[in-house]
């Protein structure tokens, strides 16, 4: 079920114990250009799928090459589900360049400077952006997508940079809660089950839309 809403209202991110574990705290008020899909439901994944080709549409051009950001660290349940939906992008997408795996995290410690390689190693790139977000008790388990950037740090003193032309979170937890108290609830199952939805979106966006004729990921390596 896709639900929209009107207006976003960012909180903050909170960090936990260790410096590189990135939440992206949104509260759960009216949201502007926001869209929810329930992870639970059979359809979630192609509806998700079919949202992410329209957005690639309207704003990717035939020059822009198309790169995916999964932010987090797999040193946090709550945290992991970034890397987990990049591992599954890397082995399936060979056409697309996918940042931020469980081997290779992308969190506060190393986040600035993926995002410098990037915009340096890719032509005018149109970045999707992942990442787990916390929200009303209700919303745990939607999916969000937006045309507007991540910003995670906002609100606390680390300076990390806004990034990504297309947003997707999954809700995995309550906001407002100490950040210990987060990590020792937050369930693997609801992680995974986003996780393998959003993954599961964006393969079929890219294997299903014909947008643009990508060339091969090695041609692209060989170019730079």
């Amino acid at each position: 079920m896709k639900m929209n809403a009107s207006f976003i209202c960012v909180k903050q991110a909170h960090f936990v114990n260790t410096d590189n574990i990135i939440f992206i705290e949104t509260l759960e008020c009216d949201f502007l250009n926001l869209e929810y899909y329930d992870s639970s439901e059979q359809d979630a994944c192609l509806q998700l799928g079919d949202a992410i080709i329209e957005k690639i549409k309207e704003n990717v051009s035939a020059e822009q090459e198309v790169v995916i950001l999964c932010i987090g660290t797999d040193r946090a349940t709550g945290d992991c589900l970034g890397p987990l939906v990049g591992n599954h992008l890397q082995n399936e997408l060979h056409t697309i360049h996918v940042f931020g795996t469980l081997e290779h995290p992308i969190h506060a410690l190393n986040l600035h400077e993926t995002i410098e390689f990037i915009h340096n190693a890719h032509i005018n790139p149109y970045i999707i952006a992942v990442d787990a977000s916390l929200g009303i008790h209700e919303h745990i388990g939607l999916i969000t997508l937006s045309s507007e950037a991540l910003r995670p740090g906002k609100g606390v003193n680390k300076k990390l940079p806004a990034i990504g032309n297309l947003a997707i979170t999954g809700i995995v937890n309550i906001s407002g809660f100490p950040n210990s108290i987060l990590l020792q609830s937050t369930r693997l199952h609801i992680v995974m089950v986003l996780a393998n939805c959003i993954a599961s979106a964006l393969c079929y966006a890219f294997e299903n839309s014909q947008i643009i004729d990508f060339p091969p990921y090695y041609e692209l390596e060989n170019q730079l």
